[in-house]
Formats: structure tokens, C-alpha cells, sequence
């Protein structure tokens, strides 16, 4: 008899200690604040590499024909690139093509029957001395190429002004961030999250040209211009 009534005043006290804990609430956990920001770092420089598209496009009446107009005048312009001092490794191969086409009558635009067989051999080209960039386009064109698309300019070595403009980022975010949080009363604390991009507009020049000889011309004026690269960073700082 006793041992039963411990036992029933044993589970009447584990009862009450565990309706006890169940009506304690549990604490609200306080909420994380955080200031992001965005910061920006550039950098100037003036290019010293360049790379170009460029090509010959052929149109003859049976795809034999053409293929072997097209390798011709392709083995010219890439033998007049080796011989103006573009290292082979600076040229390669980017597309070959052969596609077929109705011939339209110029004056009526209505289709001859007659059936074209055209084909394209582009090649990409880096240029390493842009002071002769002028006078490799001419010479390309005088070899054969009729086609000369998107010249980028670059620079070769930008690693330490690309890690300047991230320095120069950072910084940006952090002056902005503690502004921020001077005007707002609070304090900041440490950095949560750290992400950023980067982008470098490149200057294009398009342009087409038509192959075959003639007289003597000035080089093609090109001017590389100046790159800008930007740095964007987007910082979270906890607010304290």
C-alpha cells in the first residue's frame, strides 16, 4: 500500500513538471538586422592586344566551286597574316560553312532557278601590336578577305589594376555603409556576405571589306580608345 501511494505521487509530480514546462512560452529569438550596400571600384587603361574576325565568303553556281575559291583565297589571307609577322598560334580557325541558296534576279527579286552554293572560312585573329593594326587590315584584304567583324581591344596583364579597382570597392562600400548607419543611430558589426562582378566594355569596330588588288591606300584608322573595368561589390554588415 505504501509503495503504490509513492508510485501515484510520483506520476503526479512528473505531471505537474511537465504541465509547468509546457505553459512557459519559448523565447522569441531577436530578429537579425543587416545593412547591404554597393560599392564600385574602376580603373583606366589603354589597350595593347586586339582580336578580329576575319574572313572570306565565296558564292559559285556548284559547291565545288566554291569550296575551292573559298581555300584559295583562305590559304592567301592566312599566308599574308604569317608573312606580316601573326604568330600561328594567334590564328585559329572559328567557322566553316556551306549552305546553298536560290539566285534572285536583282532587278525583279524574283527567284532565277538557279541554284548558289555559298561558303564561309572565318578565322580569329590576335593582334599584338596594335600600331600595325591598320596596316594588317589592308594587307588581309589585298589577300582575299571580304569579311572583318568585331575587333576587341583588351589589355594582356590587368590583374593589378583589376585588384586595385576591388580594393577601391570595398573601401566605397564600407565609407557608404557607415554613413548610412551614422544617419540611421546604429553601429555596425561585422561583414555577413561579400559578392561581386566585373566588367570591361570593349570598343568594337564592325566592318566589311572587299577582297581583290588595286592601288595603294592609307591604313585603315583605327583607334583603340581607352578601357574602362568596373568593380561592383555587394557587402552585408550586421547592425548592432
Amino acid at each position: 500500500m505504501k509503495t503504490r501511494s509513492i508510485f501515484f505521487a510520483g506520476i503526479t509530480l512528473l505531471a505537474i513538471v511537465l504541465s509547468a514546462c509546457s505553459a512557459v512560452a519559448p523565447a522569441a529569438s531577436s530578429p537579425n538586422r543587416s545593412l547591404t550596400v554597393a560599392g564600385a571600384g574602376t580603373a583606366y587603361l589603354v589597350p595593347d592586344i586586339a582580336y578580329i574576325y576575319i574572313g572570306v565568303h565565296t558564292e559559285k553556281p556548284s559547291a565545288s566551286e566554291s569550296v575551292t575559291e573559298n581555300n584559295t583565297q583562305t590559304q592567301n589571307v592566312i599566308k599574308a597574316l604569317t608573312d606580316f609577322g601573326i604568330d600561328s598560334k594567334d590564328i585559329r580557325t572559328t567557322n566553316f560553312s556551306i549552305y546553298p541558296f536560290d539566285k534572285y534576279d536583282p532587278l525583279t527579286n524574283t527567284p532565277t532557278g538557279q541554284k548558289y552554293y555559298s561558303v564561309d572560312n572565318t578565322v580569329y585573329v590576335t593582334i599584338r601590336e596594335l600600331t600595325k593594326l591598320g596596316d594588317l587590315l589592308d594587307t588581309v584584304v589585298t589577300a582575299g578577305a571580304n569579311t572583318v567583324n568585331s575587333i576587341q581591344f583588351d589589355v594582356a596583364d590587368k590583374e593589378v589594376v583589376l585588384k586595385q579597382a576591388r580594393e577601391d570597392a570595398m573601401k566605397n562600400a564600407a565609407r557608404q555603409a557607415q554613413e548610412l548607419a551614422d544617419a540611421a543611430g546604429v553601429k555596425l558589426g561585422g561583414i555577413q556576405t561579400i559578392s561581386f562582378s566585373d566588367s570591361q566594355p570593349y570598343p568594337v569596330y564592325d566592318g566589311r571589306g572587299g577582297g581583290g588588288g588595286g592601288a595603294e591606300a592609307p591604313a585603315v584608322p583605327i583607334q583603340p580608345g581607352q578601357l574602362t573595368f568596373t568593380v561592383t561589390v555587394t557587402v552585408a554588415y550586421e547592425i548592432k
